[in-house]
Parts: structure tokens; C-alpha cells; sequence
């Protein structure tokens, strides 16, 4: 265990381990951070570098909250207008409800979590939000779909090469789609695209030292902090080792 994340201390630590061991390592799982990158470049040079599955499709699906964010902020201003209106002509502001019981302002605000979700795996309510959503709001429907579009690259795909001609057809939907965050999205896939496509080598993830570090944080918060780090550490090795 490494105490933060700057680079030189982090190589540091691990140069400690033989070269000789170092060496047989040949294949490590990192995100897209560029001091990650370098230091697994510095401490295994014969390993590949692949770049999680996970913070490839978060990029596509933090764009998703983008847009619904964007549309949510327009929502609550056209609702203080329409008060204001009601307020000046001595009016009572009745706002629209829709047919699940939500305003158009916690509609957005109640899609939240359905749009990290694959359709398959919604609940009943959440494909009644949906509906509603898409059919009010076009535009989010479309970038769901070239969100669940690339994790299906992931899914399906079983080669390199096929991958490659998947991604390629998602590009061209990302152009004809011309909003910004998904170009930012493509951008960035494209820079680190050899070691996106190294994951099909071995379809290997992190997803569970990304599961135990969740663990820890949680044992952590439910201790309400830590001051004997020592203990902490025998506490984990006896629940999880």
C-alpha cells in the first residue's frame, strides 16, 4: 500500500521489487491518467497496458449526465419564469404533471440513475420514466443509445479487429450526433485507443480491486475515520485476506 498518488513515490515503492520479478509481469489494468501510464512504463516495461473498460464507458455515460443536467437547469428556469408570470397576473402556478405523478423538473432529476443502467436491466418504473423522458427529450435518448452503444462494443465484441470496426461505426454516429461532450469522449478514446484494444486480449478488468477498495472506503466511513493505520491494516487482513 502506497501512501497517494504522485508518481515518483509510487515508482519509487515499487522499483523496491526486484527487476528480475518486476519483469514477469505482463499485463497491468489502469485508467487513462497519464502519471498511471508512466509509471507502469518506469516499473513494468514488459507488460501491456490496458486501459479499463470501466473509465472508458464512464466517459460516455458522465456526457449522458451532462446533457440531462443541462436539460434539468433549462427546466427550472423556464418553471421560475412561468411562476413569475402566474405572480404578476394574480394568479395560482399549477406546473404540469405528468402521468408517473413527476413534474418536468423531477422527471430529470428522477433519470438519474436509469440512464447509467442498461435497458435490461431497468425496473418497471424506470421504463415508464424513460418513455417520458425520450418522448419530451429526443436529444437524451440519442446520447443514451451512443452511450450503451459503446459498452455493447465491450460486450460483444471478441477480437481486436472487430472491436476496431465497432468503434469505427460509433465514431461516425458520435460526428452525426456534432455534440461536444461526445467529440470530447471520441477524442480521448482515440488518444488511448492501443491500449483500449489491448482489453481484448484478455478481457482483463480491475473491477475487483476496484470492489475491495470500495470496501475499505466503506469500513472506513463506518469507523468515522482512522488514527492507527497499523490497526486498520491488521482490522482488513482479518475480514478480507
Amino acid at each position: 500500500m502506497v501512501k497517494g498518488t504522485q508518481t515518483s513515490s509510487v515508482i519509487e515503492v515499487l522499483k523496491k521489487i526486484p527487476k528480475r520479478i518486476r519483469g514477469k509481469v505482463r499485463e497491468v489494468t489502469l485508467d487513462m491518467a497519464a502519471s498511471m501510464g508512466l509509471i507502469v512504463s518506469r516499473c513494468f516495461p514488459k507488460a501491456s497496458k490496458v486501459i479499463d473498460r470501466f473509465y472508458v464507458q464512464k466517459l460516455a455515460f458522465d456526457a449522458v449526465q451532462e446533457i440531462r443536467i443541462q436539460h434539468r437547469w433549462r427546466a427550472l428556469d423556464q418553471e421560475n419564469e412561468t411562476i413569475e408570470i402566474a405572480r404578476r397576473s394574480s394568479s395560482v402556478y399549477q406546473p404540469e404533471i405528468l402521468a408517473i405523478g413527476d413534474t418536468l423538473k423531477q422527471l430529470l432529476v428522477r433519470s438519474r440513475y436509469l440512464l447509467f443502467k442498461h435497458h435490461d436491466k431497468w425496473t418497471t418504473s424506470q421504463i415508464h420514466r424513460s418513455r417520458l423522458l425520450f418522448e419530451r427529450y429526443p436529444l437524451i435518448e440519442q446520447v443514451y443509445k451512443l452511450a450503451t452503444g459503446l459498452g455493447t462494443v465491450f460486450r460483444v465484441c471478441k477480437s481486436k479487429e472487430q472491436a476496431f470496426k465497432r468503434l469505427a461505426l460509433w465514431y461516425n454516429a458520435v460526428e452525426d450526433c456534432g455534440l461536444d461532450s461526445f467529440k470530447t469522449v471520441a477524442r480521448s478514446i482515440q488518444t488511448h485507443y492501443l491500449d483500449i484494444l489491448n482489453f481484448f486480449n484478455n478481457r482483463s478488468t480491475n473491477a475487483s480491486a476496484e470492489s475491495f477498495n470500495a470496501k475499505i472506503k466503506a469500513f472506513r466511513s463506518s469507523s468515522r475515520g482512522v488514527r492507527d493505520i497499523p490497526f486498520l491494516l491488521f482490522r482488513l487482513s482479518k475480514l478480507y485476506a
